[in-house]
Protein backbone atom coordinates (compact mmCIF):
# COMPACT_ATOMS: atom_id res chain seq x y z
CA UNK A 1 0.00 0.00 0.00
CA UNK A 2 1.52 3.19 -0.79
CA UNK A 3 0.52 7.08 -0.41
CA UNK A 4 0.50 10.04 -2.06
CA UNK A 5 1.04 13.22 0.12
CA UNK A 6 1.75 16.43 -1.58
CA UNK A 7 2.39 14.82 -5.02
CA UNK A 8 5.59 12.71 -3.07
CA UNK A 9 4.90 8.83 -3.24
CA UNK A 10 5.25 7.57 0.21
CA UNK A 11 5.99 4.20 0.88
CA UNK A 12 3.80 2.49 4.15
CA UNK A 13 6.59 3.27 7.04
CA UNK A 14 7.02 6.88 5.80
CA UNK A 15 3.43 7.31 5.81
CA UNK A 16 3.36 6.21 8.94
CA UNK A 17 6.30 8.01 9.99
CA UNK A 18 4.59 11.40 8.62
CA UNK A 19 1.38 10.83 10.40
CA UNK A 20 3.07 10.19 13.90
CA UNK A 21 4.93 13.42 12.71
CA UNK A 22 2.00 15.12 12.47
CA UNK A 23 0.46 13.90 15.62
CA UNK A 24 3.56 15.22 17.45
CA UNK A 25 3.55 18.99 16.65
CA UNK A 26 1.24 20.34 18.39
CA UNK A 27 2.13 19.13 21.44
CA UNK A 28 5.50 20.22 20.89
CA UNK A 29 6.19 23.41 23.54
CA UNK A 30 5.30 26.94 22.99
CA UNK A 31 9.36 27.70 23.24
CA UNK A 32 9.89 26.37 19.40
CA UNK A 33 6.71 28.73 18.46
CA UNK A 34 7.40 32.01 19.83
CA UNK A 35 10.71 32.68 18.68
CA UNK A 36 9.30 34.54 15.69
CA UNK A 37 5.58 35.69 16.71
CA UNK A 38 3.18 36.68 14.21
CA UNK A 39 0.32 36.06 16.18
CA UNK A 40 -0.31 38.26 19.37
CA UNK A 41 -2.95 37.62 21.75
CA UNK A 42 -3.98 40.61 23.91
CA UNK A 43 -5.48 39.96 27.39
CA UNK A 44 -7.25 43.47 27.96
CA UNK A 45 -8.26 45.69 24.93
CA UNK A 46 -8.44 49.24 27.25
CA UNK A 47 -5.92 51.73 26.58
CA UNK A 48 -2.11 49.96 26.69
CA UNK A 49 -3.46 46.80 24.90
CA UNK A 50 -5.52 48.60 22.55
CA UNK A 51 -2.68 51.09 21.55
CA UNK A 52 0.13 48.27 21.07
CA UNK A 53 -2.76 45.94 19.13
CA UNK A 54 -2.54 48.90 16.71
CA UNK A 55 0.98 49.25 16.31
CA UNK A 56 1.27 45.53 15.97
CA UNK A 57 -1.53 45.46 13.39
CA UNK A 58 0.77 48.50 11.61
CA UNK A 59 3.24 46.11 11.47
CA UNK A 60 2.44 43.17 10.15
CA UNK A 61 1.32 41.12 13.13
CA UNK A 62 -2.51 39.57 13.56
CA UNK A 63 -3.66 40.25 16.91
CA UNK A 64 -6.33 38.71 18.99
CA UNK A 65 -8.02 41.45 21.01
CA UNK A 66 -9.73 40.03 24.33
CA UNK A 67 -12.09 40.73 27.27
CA UNK A 68 -14.65 40.06 29.63
CA UNK A 69 -17.05 41.36 26.89
CA UNK A 70 -15.92 40.54 23.53
CA UNK A 71 -19.09 42.02 22.03
CA UNK A 72 -17.58 45.40 22.95
CA UNK A 73 -14.65 44.66 20.62
CA UNK A 74 -16.90 44.54 17.56
CA UNK A 75 -16.15 48.18 16.43
CA UNK A 76 -12.36 47.76 17.19
CA UNK A 77 -12.14 44.76 14.94
CA UNK A 78 -13.81 46.51 12.23
CA UNK A 79 -11.74 49.48 12.45
CA UNK A 80 -8.52 47.30 12.00
CA UNK A 81 -9.31 44.78 9.40
CA UNK A 82 -8.79 41.33 8.86
CA UNK A 83 -5.49 41.27 10.90
CA UNK A 84 -7.53 42.00 14.10
CA UNK A 85 -10.28 39.53 16.03
CA UNK A 86 -11.80 39.34 19.09
CA UNK A 87 -12.74 37.17 21.83
CA UNK A 88 -12.52 36.02 24.99
CA UNK A 89 -9.02 35.96 26.86
CA UNK A 90 -8.64 32.29 27.06
CA UNK A 91 -8.84 32.41 23.37
CA UNK A 92 -6.34 34.81 23.02
CA UNK A 93 -3.51 33.44 25.12
CA UNK A 94 -4.55 30.27 22.67
CA UNK A 95 -4.04 31.88 19.78
CA UNK A 96 -1.01 33.94 20.13
CA UNK A 97 2.77 32.73 19.93
CA UNK A 98 3.08 35.63 22.24
CA UNK A 99 0.56 37.27 24.67
CA UNK A 100 0.35 40.68 26.03
CA UNK A 101 -1.23 40.69 29.72
CA UNK A 102 -3.00 44.63 29.88
CA UNK A 103 -5.19 44.03 32.38
CA UNK A 104 -5.58 45.78 36.01
CA UNK A 105 -2.87 44.13 38.37
CA UNK A 106 -5.76 42.74 40.52
CA UNK A 107 -6.96 40.74 38.21
CA UNK A 108 -3.39 38.15 37.69
CA UNK A 109 -4.26 35.58 40.78
CA UNK A 110 -7.27 34.91 38.57
CA UNK A 111 -6.44 35.14 34.90
CA UNK A 112 -3.06 33.07 35.72
CA UNK A 113 -5.56 30.52 37.98
CA UNK A 114 -7.89 29.81 35.08
CA UNK A 115 -5.42 29.73 32.54
CA UNK A 116 -2.55 27.97 34.03
CA UNK A 117 -2.16 25.16 31.20
CA UNK A 118 -2.57 27.81 28.35
CA UNK A 119 -0.02 30.08 29.63
CA UNK A 120 2.62 27.21 30.45
CA UNK A 121 5.48 28.18 28.36
CA UNK A 122 3.49 31.18 26.59
CA UNK A 123 5.98 34.05 26.17
CA UNK A 124 3.79 36.99 28.17
CA UNK A 125 4.71 40.31 27.72
CA UNK A 126 3.81 41.86 31.41
CA UNK A 127 2.74 45.29 30.76
CA UNK A 128 0.56 45.74 33.91
CA UNK A 129 1.36 47.65 37.06
CA UNK A 130 0.07 47.66 40.83
CA UNK A 131 -2.03 50.55 42.18
CA UNK A 132 -2.96 50.58 45.88
CA UNK A 133 -6.23 52.37 45.56
CA UNK A 134 -7.05 49.66 42.37
CA UNK A 135 -5.38 46.51 43.20
CA UNK A 136 -5.66 45.78 46.95
CA UNK A 137 -3.90 43.63 49.16
CA UNK A 138 -1.72 42.81 46.06
CA UNK A 139 -0.42 45.74 45.91
CA UNK A 140 0.94 45.46 49.13
CA UNK A 141 2.43 41.99 47.56
CA UNK A 142 4.31 43.89 44.90
CA UNK A 143 5.66 46.55 47.20
CA UNK A 144 7.29 43.54 49.14
CA UNK A 145 8.56 40.97 46.63
CA UNK A 146 8.77 43.11 43.89
CA UNK A 147 6.53 43.17 40.38
CA UNK A 148 8.78 40.99 38.14
CA UNK A 149 8.40 38.13 41.22
CA UNK A 150 4.68 38.78 42.07
CA UNK A 151 4.16 38.13 38.35
CA UNK A 152 5.91 35.23 37.94
CA UNK A 153 4.44 34.22 40.63
CA UNK A 154 0.55 34.55 39.45
CA UNK A 155 1.79 33.36 36.20
CA UNK A 156 3.56 30.25 36.94
CA UNK A 157 5.16 28.62 34.03
CA UNK A 158 4.79 31.61 31.78
CA UNK A 159 7.97 33.13 30.26
CA UNK A 160 7.51 36.28 31.76
CA UNK A 161 8.85 39.35 30.28
CA UNK A 162 8.43 43.17 31.70
CA UNK A 163 7.77 45.48 29.11
CA UNK A 164 5.30 48.19 28.09
CA UNK A 165 4.72 49.53 31.57
CA UNK A 166 6.93 52.67 32.01
CA UNK A 167 4.90 54.83 30.57
CA UNK A 168 0.73 56.13 29.88
CA UNK A 169 -0.11 54.56 26.66
CA UNK A 170 -0.88 58.37 25.41
CA UNK A 171 3.44 58.53 25.60
CA UNK A 172 3.41 55.33 22.98
CA UNK A 173 0.75 56.75 20.71
CA UNK A 174 2.94 60.10 20.90
CA UNK A 175 6.21 58.53 20.07
CA UNK A 176 5.84 55.07 18.18
CA UNK A 177 7.59 55.16 15.06
CA UNK A 178 9.36 58.68 15.62
CA UNK A 179 12.55 59.79 13.76
CA UNK A 180 15.75 58.92 15.32
CA UNK A 181 16.11 58.71 18.15
CA UNK A 182 13.38 56.34 18.93
CA UNK A 183 11.91 56.14 22.15
CA UNK A 184 13.32 53.55 24.71
CA UNK A 185 11.34 50.70 26.68
CA UNK A 186 12.78 49.22 29.33
CA UNK A 187 12.71 45.23 29.76
CA UNK A 188 13.51 42.32 31.74
CA UNK A 189 13.25 39.03 31.93
CA UNK A 190 15.11 35.74 32.87
CA UNK A 191 14.81 33.83 29.91
CA UNK A 192 17.00 35.36 27.18
CA UNK A 193 14.80 33.59 24.19
CA UNK A 194 11.77 35.38 25.64
CA UNK A 195 13.49 38.50 26.13
CA UNK A 196 14.92 38.14 22.11
CA UNK A 197 10.99 37.59 21.45
CA UNK A 198 9.95 40.91 23.30
CA UNK A 199 12.90 42.91 21.72
CA UNK A 200 11.46 42.14 18.33
CA UNK A 201 7.96 43.28 19.80
CA UNK A 202 8.57 46.36 21.09
CA UNK A 203 11.17 47.36 18.23
CA UNK A 204 8.14 46.21 15.46
CA UNK A 205 5.86 48.45 17.64
CA UNK A 206 8.39 51.42 16.91
CA UNK A 207 10.49 51.94 19.71
CA UNK A 208 13.76 50.63 21.00
CA UNK A 209 13.99 48.13 23.51
CA UNK A 210 16.38 48.14 26.62
CA UNK A 211 17.27 45.16 28.74
CA UNK A 212 17.68 46.03 31.89
CA UNK A 213 18.28 43.04 33.39
CA UNK A 214 16.45 39.61 34.55
CA UNK A 215 13.55 39.90 36.31
CA UNK A 216 13.90 41.15 39.33
CA UNK A 217 15.56 44.37 37.24
CA UNK A 218 11.99 45.35 37.05
CA UNK A 219 11.83 46.77 40.16
CA UNK A 220 13.94 49.52 38.82
CA UNK A 221 11.36 50.97 36.19
CA UNK A 222 8.25 50.23 38.01
CA UNK A 223 5.29 52.87 38.60
CA UNK A 224 6.89 55.10 41.19
CA UNK A 225 10.73 54.23 40.44
CA UNK A 226 13.57 56.27 39.21
CA UNK A 227 13.37 54.38 36.64
CA UNK A 228 9.72 55.17 35.36
CA UNK A 229 8.28 57.48 32.99
CA UNK A 230 11.16 59.14 30.96
CA UNK A 231 10.76 59.47 27.30
CA UNK A 232 14.12 59.61 25.98
CA UNK A 233 16.34 57.41 23.86
CA UNK A 234 17.97 54.28 24.31
CA UNK A 235 21.48 55.90 25.60
CA UNK A 236 19.89 58.25 28.17
CA UNK A 237 17.48 55.54 29.52
CA UNK A 238 21.19 53.12 29.70
CA UNK A 239 22.63 55.76 31.73
CA UNK A 240 19.61 56.60 33.84
CA UNK A 241 18.63 52.65 34.40
CA UNK A 242 22.68 52.23 35.24
CA UNK A 243 23.05 49.74 32.02
CA UNK A 244 25.93 49.53 30.57
CA UNK A 245 26.16 51.03 26.90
Amino acid sequence: MRSDFFGLSLGRRGALALLAGTLLFPALPALAQSENPKKIGVVGAGHIGGTLGRLWIKAGYEVFFSSRHPEELKALVEELGPKARAGTPAEAIAFGHAVLIAVPYKAYPELGKENAAALKGKVVIDAGNAVKARDGAIYDEVERDGIGATSAKYLAGARVVRAFNAANYKVFQKNAGRPEPRMAVPIAGDDHRAVETARTLVSDAGFDPVVVGELKAADRFAMGSPGFGHDVSAPELKEKLGVKP
